[in-house]
């Protein structure tokens, strides 16, 4: 199997954004899941992986200072280096792959090749996905995790009450994270001026390159709202469970 180098990724935290739809007025990633921050459980589990060699946390100014003071907690903060986002979420990318061409690598830091932009709302994303969406990356140059739909799809009309349904078979839901080979990404961004992308996967094929889609675990669930904190909660303390056993 095809593997990426260690230390060749750079993992994108966008953080930047707001508390708007869980309801609160601070940032949804200071909300704790398991007594830590919820940013925090993806983030050590990205920080373990050989293949990542630097993680950018893009935040807002407003937030900076907390995010620093948590980064400090974490097991290799090291690690991690603090990057302004923006007001958009692609802003906010754009500013950290800027960083990212910026920085030259010294004896210490390996060069960077790859980029992995994951939600820092998905707190539970699994090392056995992570070993498939970087095996499939290092041999298409573009690969996401994503995982069937299965509930049925509808559509509603202009009186916004009826709906039409749509077949869901070849349908999936993308998750993250998203990862590239790095001058793709960046080609991907710079060819992008404004437009509206769904998601980073979007620029890219955009430009005619195909992202290979990674089935991975609908437990990768991004909290949105306050509901999906609880049922985070409980994902995690089975996870736990699982492994004192």
């Amino acid at each position: 199997m095809t593997s990426l180098s260690p230390g060749s990724v750079a993992v994108i935290l966008p953080a930047a954004g707001s508390g708007r739809r869980f309801g609160e007025e601070e940032n949804k990633l200071f909300a704790l899941l398991g007594g830590r921050p919820l940013w925090t459980h993806a983030a050590e589990i990205l920080s373990r992986r050989c293949e990542v060699g630097r993680i950018l946390l893009a935040v807002s100014s407003c937030d900076r200072d907390r995010f620093e003071h948590q980064v400090r907690e974490l097991t290799h903060p090291e690690r991690f280096q603090i990057v302004i986002g923006g007001e958009q979420r692609s802003d906010t990318v754009a500013a950290a792959l800027a960083e990212i061409a910026s920085s030259n690598p010294g004896a210490s830091r390996p060069e960077i090749g790859w980029v992995a932009i994951h939600d820092a709302a998905r707190p539970l994303v699994r090392d056995s996905d992570l070993d498939s969406v970087f095996a499939r990356a290092a041999e298409t140059e573009a690969a996401i995790l994503a995982t069937p739909v299965t509930g049925t799809l509808k559509r509603t009309g202009l009186d916004g009450d009826s709906g039409t349904t749509f077949d869901r078979r070849g349908m999936w839901v993308a998750l993250t994270p998203q990862v590239f080979q790095l001058d793709l990404i960046r080609q991907a961004y710079q060819r992008h001026r404004g437009r509206a992308a769904t998601d980073d996967a979007e620029m890219v094929e955009r430009m005619g390159h195909p992202v290979a889609l990674v089935p991975g675990a609908a437990d990768n669930l991004k909290i949105t709202y306050p509901e999906d904190l609880l049922v985070a909660e409980a994902l995690l303390s089975e996870r736990l469970k699982r492994a004192s056993q």
